[in-house]
């Protein structure tokens, strides 16, 4: 009788996990060397603080977010799943029309995604509109981030600059949702 409480408890844990990644809209996975996983998201709108610098809630169709992490072939000394800081992220989100917003991704930080990268956004038409969202990747100047002999001699760089493309998306069913 015990052993099934157990499971109940596991099986409602895994439901509970389920549905707040279900929140979440994938839009693109990506691979890079050395040994990076990227995945894309939107998400619902969210408060954000230091809340004098990010758009209000109120203000937000959609939360865009990037999470960048070391992969199971990444170099020896990576943490698996570590994220990657001091990268220049950037978005371009074009609606239809040709309405473009472009936005700074920054690093954040919450419960489920633990660091990423993101940006709360005010959608540059309709939320019915179809979308293609442009991110760009780049690695930090050499002012942030300092790389060591052993690095360089073997990787030269920690990324080259990215450019990941996705075209007809629509954000109308996440835009509608709400975190609370």
């Amino acid at each position: 009788m015990k052993m099934n409480f157990k499971f109940l408890g596991i099986f409602i844990f895994i439901l509970i996990l389920n549905k707040s990644h279900a929140e979440e809209m994938i839009f693109g996975e990506e691979k890079i060397a050395p040994g990076i996983e990227i995945i894309f998201e939107a998400a619902p709108k969210d408060s954000i603080y230091p809340n004098n610098y990010f758009l209000a809630e109120s203000e937000t169709d959609i939360h865009i977010e990037m999470l960048i992490t070391w992969d199971d072939e990444s170099p020896t000394g990576s943490p698996v799943g570590g994220f990657i800081p001091y990268l220049n992220v950037e978005a371009i989100i074009e609606n239809e029309n040709g309405n473009s917003k472009t936005v700074k991704l920054t690093p954040h930080l919450n419960i489920t995604d633990n660091f990423h990268y993101a940006q709360n956004l005010k959608l540059p038409g309709d939320i019915d509109d179809s979308y293609n969202v442009s991110i760009s990747i780049s690695p930090p100047s050499g002012i942030e981030l300092g790389i060591h002999h052993d690095w360089k001699e073997k990787y030269g760089y920690l990324l080259t600059k990215k450019v990941f493309t996705y075209d007809n998306l629509s954000f109308k069913e996440i835009a509608l949702k709400s975190r609370r």
